[in-house]
């Protein structure tokens, strides 16, 4: 149920646009911090706006996602009871892994209250699809040994290799549950500079090397794409579906090498967020 409010504060708080932003692996609360500096200044003649930086996650990412799901439900209910408010929009920012954090709350029975309000889910270079199929070699072999060392759920469920039987995998378990179509406005931004996490897994698209695929992950794997493909068809004349391109003019240097700085930059190019947001994204949080 959702949290009750009482009647001094009830119209105080009415008519707030909630925004969650939800950082990624090995982030933190600060992450999302231009992106909602950009959008606040942008949002503030349009009513009262409210932002939840979640931080319950960000002492560990490398757990399982359910238990992520857990403290990032528990976060949202608690913001909501604690501030008494009553959000008519509810907007979803997410950055990496953090987006399959805000798909997998969302499927929650508690968060059942929620859904009609579901406005915008903004997701930026969020693995939807999984790590499968990365190009980059040199970014297998460091997710595997991150996986080792830290022992990680959240990476080994990435990978669909969390069950012997791909089709009870975390991530094609997810792919079954249709929460996208809740939305007004469904955002996915992906860059082929980034090389942490596969193109086509941003923006939920098909890639060559599934179809090629004989090793017995690829049909699993595209069935996860016929999944989240079924709920767009059923969503199509409620739900906006954007997918972005984005190409940053990055310098060169390790992080450029590896794909990392296309990865981050869509947090910490400056010049990047705020046209972004301006020229693309706020037409979509009004």
């Amino acid at each position: 149920m959702l949290p009750s409010s009482s009647s001094s504060s009830s119209s105080r708080n009415d008519g707030i646009h909630l925004i969650v932003c939800v950082h990624g692996l090995d982030g933190n609360s600060t992450d999302l911090r231009l992106v909602r500096t950009y959008l606040e200044m942008a949002l503030s003649s349009s009513g009262r706006v409210d932002f939840l930086m979640s931080e319950r996650n960000q002492s560990d990412t490398f757990s399982d996602f359910e238990v992520m799901t857990d403290r990032l439900v528990k976060e949202i209910l608690y913001h909501i009871d604690l501030y008494s408010i009553k959000p008519t929009k509810i907007s979803f920012i997410g950055h990496s892994l953090g987006n399959i954090i805000i798909r997998s709350a969302l499927t929650r029975r508690e968060m059942a209250p929620l859904l009609p309000r579901l406005h915008t889910f903004l997701s930026l270079s969020g693995p939807h699809l999984g790590m499968l199929f990365n190009n980059s070699g040199l970014v297998n072999m460091g997710i595997w040994f991150m996986q080792k060392w830290k022992k990680s759920t959240s990476l080994l469920q990435l990978s669909l290799k969390d069950h012997h039987d791909p089709r009870q995998t975390f991530l094609y378990k997810l792919s079954q549950k249709p929460v996208l179509r809740q939305f007004r406005n469904v955002l996915l931004v992906g860059s082929q500079q980034d090389r942490y996490v596969p193109f086509h897994s941003s923006r939920i698209e098909i890639c060559k090397a599934a179809l090629r695929d004989t090793s017995g992950i690829g049909r699993p794997w595209l069935e996860v794409i016929y999944n989240a493909g079924s709920v767009y068809i059923e969503m199509r004349h409620n739900t906006t579906l954007v997918r972005y391109d984005v190409y940053h003019a990055l310098t060169s240097n390790t992080n450029h090498f590896i794909g990392r700085a296309a990865h981050i930059a869509v947090l910490d190019s400056e010049l990047f967020i705020e046209k972004f947001i301006s020229v693309s994204v706020l037409k979509y949080f009004l």
